[in-house]
C-alpha cells in the first residue's frame, strides 16, 4: 500500500513548461537581414519549433540579430534547437539574398518566468525603436548582466 493510499493515481506523466528568450546575431553583426524581410523570417522559426515539438511565442530583431521567445519541449536539447534555428534561417535568407551569409557562432539563451512572457513579447515587438538608442552589444551585455552570466568581455559577442 502506497503512502497515500490505494486510490492515489500514479504521476507518469512528464510535465514541463520552460519558457527562454533567445537572442542571436549576424556574424560580425553586419545588417544582413533587409526590413522587407523580417516578417517572413521572424515567421519561419515557427515551422522549426512546432516540428521539434516546441513553440514560438514571439519573434523580432533588427538588420543584425533576432529575438525568439519559445516555449521549449522537455524532450528537446537548447544547442540542438538554437544550432538548427540558426542554420535553417540562416539557408532561407540566403534563398532570398542571393548571396552567402552566417552567424554568430554563440548566443544568450535566458530563462522567462510565465508572468514575463507578455512583457518579453512586447521587448521583441519593440526592437526597432530600442535600437534606436542602443547597439546590439550593448543589450547582449544587459542581458548577461541581469542573469548574473559569466562571461569573457573579449568574446561576448564572437
Amino acid at each position: 500500500m502506497s503512502v497515500m493510499g490505494t486510490n492515489a493515481p500514479a504521476m507518469a506523466q512528464k510535465l514541463t513548461q520552460i519558457y527562454l528568450h533567445i537572442i542571436f546575431s549576424t556574424k560580425n553583426r553586419f545588417d544582413l537581414i533587409p526590413a522587407n524581410l523580417e516578417p517572413e523570417l521572424f515567421a519561419y522559426p515557427g515551422g522549426i519549433t512546432r516540428n521539434r515539438g516546441s513553440r514560438l511565442i514571439g519573434a523580432g530583431g533588427t538588420a543584425n540579430h533576432i529575438h525568439l521567445l519559445i516555449s521549449i519541449s522537455k524532450n528537446e536539447k537548447l544547442p540542438d534547437l538554437v544550432g538548427t534555428l540558426k542554420r535553417e534561417s540562416s539557408e532561407w535568407l540566403k534563398t532570398k539574398r542571393r548571396f552567402e551569409i552566417s552567424g554568430q557562432d554563440g548566443y544568450g539563451a535566458f530563462s522567462v518566468g510565465p508572468t514575463q512572457i507578455g512583457k518579453i513579447k512586447e521587448y521583441i515587438a519593440d526592437q526597432k525603436i530600442h535600437h534606436s538608442s542602443k547597439g546590439f552589444e550593448d543589450e547582449f551585455r544587459y542581458f548577461l548582466e541581469k542573469y548574473n552570466m559569466e562571461y569573457e568581455k573579449k568574446y561576448v559577442c564572437d
